[in-house]
């Protein structure tokens, strides 16, 4: 089906998308112990509120960006992450050192190249915040791959960290358009398109198509065979991920208490696969975001537009 999405059913599809996001990134905050691995779920929500990371405000960033421009604009994204950065939010130590490096004045393009002794970023965080993009562009996941990439290099000059954000995106470009059409795809069918638009030699393409033949197992024994983030690689986190919003595509609590029981870097798993799924699924309703949860979750920043 071919269809061009006006602009208030984009920004309501990547709005979505944002609130899944945030309670995954929320929530699964709530489980992650640091030092002491993860917290089970257990048979109550934690209490309120539940505060989001880096994850979710970086990812406010990436959508007030496009509500302006329609389009990702890398300077005015690097100023944005700069200007919007707080430390108290649980940024990795190579996302401080970078965006520090921007608020002082460095050209976004020099301190990404620099990342890593040279050879950029390829963590979890280029693909953490861009599944409002993908909801965003649900018309077209040709243009939510160009525009994932776009953003993602503002921050992750590797080519994995790239490419993930990139399968990311397609993922929720193409949960917000099966939204629209009713037509749930199958958990292969879906990983298959993910990782259709990368590079068949990079880590992360070969890891969401070895997560194609995973199959119905447990997400704990999905983890063991793809990692679940523990490293904040984009190779340890992303075909994971995908694999879990493949499999509860049309059910929001059971994907992020997948993320949950798997461990890991449970936050950037949950905001992953809650930003996939929630533009699919939406808000309430059977299966999607609960709206206590959403009411659990600390308010969304200001300056959002």
């Amino acid at each position: 089906m071919s269809f061009v999405l006006v602009d208030d059913t984009r920004l309501a599809l990547a709005r979505d998308s944002l609130a899944g996001l945030s309670v995954g990134d929320a929530l699964g905050g709530r489980h992650f112990v640091p030092g002491h691995g993860v917290a089970p779920w257990g048979t109550s929500l934690p209490d309120a509120l539940w505060q989001w990371s880096d994850d979710t405000e970086m990812a406010c960033s990436v959508l007030a960006v496009l509500a302006r421009h329609g389009a990702i604009e890398r300077d005015e994204l690097a100023a944005a992450f700069a200007a919007h950065y707080d430390p108290a939010r649980r940024y990795g130590a190579g996302a401080v050192e970078l965006l520090e490096l921007i608020r002082a004045g460095t050209p976004w393009p020099v301190a990404a190249a620099a990342a890593f002794d040279g050879q950029g970023s390829y963590g979890n965080g280029a693909a953490m915040r861009v599944a409002p993009l993908g909801a965003y562009f649900g018309d077209s996941p040709a243009r939510a791959a160009a525009q994932a990439a776009a953003s993602a290099e503002v921050t992750h000059a590797h080519p994995e960290g790239i490419a993930a954000a990139v399968a990311v995106a397609v993922a929720a470009a193409l949960a917000a358009r099966a939204r629209l059409s009713g037509d749930r795809p199958e958990p292969e069918r879906f990983l298959a398109a993910a990782a259709a638009p990368l590079d068949s030699a990079g880590e992360v393409y070969r890891g969401i198509r070895r997560a194609i033949t995973l199959g119905d197992r447990t997400s704990a024994e999905v983890a063991d065979e793809l990692g679940n983030g523990s490293r904040v690689s984009a190779q340890d986190t992303v075909p994971f991920a995908l694999w879990v919003a493949a499999r509860y595509l049309d059910d929001y609590p059971a994907a992020v208490r997948a993320c949950v029981e798997a461990g890991g870097d449970v936050d950037t798993t949950a905001a992953i696969v809650g930003g996939v799924v929630a533009a699919y699924a939406g808000l309430g309703g059977a299966g999607g975001v609960p709206a206590d949860w959403l009411a659990a979750r600390e308010p969304l920043p200001a300056w959002l537009p």
